[in-house]
């Protein structure tokens, strides 16, 4: 492991908080390892420079541990290659975590890594969210439902809350501009049974990166017919 790699984990990460034990750094070392020579063969990340991945992937993604309650069960919808899910169960073990992606080649990276890392209480899934959240195995079933870079906020709310209980939360991690998306949204938010609780706005350590992370509160039942069926909430937002 380069040392100043691991160095600039463990400050970054002690900025927002979180103290990395050996394990969690060799854990989150074994990973990018494998993003990278996963991403050979499937199109994972466009980051490909240690140091970036750290920041932006790595330490972007457990911005959110503040907001997750002690044996929290998380979904991440659209997850990725991982992101945040997987780096939020190196950093808290006690989180019940369930990966959702709708390409299967993603899925297998997923597993591949869950395996490698030895982690436990973490799942992924094949599946499209829109039919994933009428299953009722899974609806208004998780404490926290999260997403990184998927779609805008009221696409991605008609993802989210409807797989959040009652009291449960829908965390939306965004960029720098988010003002008017939150604006179009509003309307869609109400209608899926949730309320914007508040909006926090940071730059990631040691950088001038913005970031904004959406808190939804779920006040109330989804009604049954969301969300709608694959494609529509993307073509046709609730306004």
């Amino acid at each position: 492991m380069e040392k100043e790699v691991v160095e600039k984990l463990k400050q970054q990460s002690k900025e927002l908080g979180i103290l990395l034990n050996e394990e969690q750094i060799e854990q989150f070392y074994k990973y990018m390892d494998l993003l990278l020579e996963w991403n050979q063969k499937i199109n994972l990340t466009a980051i490909t420079e240690p140091e970036e991945i750290i920041q932006k992937h790595f330490v972007d993604s457990i911005t959110i541990e503040k907001y997750l309650n002690k044996n929290a069960e998380i979904i991440d919808v659209g997850t990725g290659a991982g992101f945040p899910g997987i780096p939020l169960k190196i950093i808290r073990p006690d989180l019940k975590i369930t990966l959702l992606d709708s390409l299967n080649k993603r899925v297998n990276f997923l597993n591949n890594v869950i395996e490698n890392l030895e982690l436990s209480s973490i799942y992924s899934i094949h599946a499209r969210v829109e039919e994933f959240g009428k299953v009722s195995q899974y609806r208004e079933k998780f404490d926290v439902a999260t997403s990184r870079a998927v779609a805008n906020l009221a696409t991605l709310s008609e993802y989210l809350i409807p797989l959040v209980k009652q009291g449960g939360y829908a965390i939306s991690m965004k960029g720098s501009e988010v003002n008017e998306e939150i604006e179009q949204s509003k309307k869609a938010i109400n209608i899926l049974g949730g309320k914007i609780e508040k909006v926090d706005t940071f730059k990631l350590p040691q950088s001038d990166i913005t970031r904004n992370i959406i808190v939804i509160k779920k006040e109330k039942q989804t009604p049954n017919k969301y969300p709608r069926k694959p494609g529509t909430p993307t073509k046709e937002p609730i306004k």
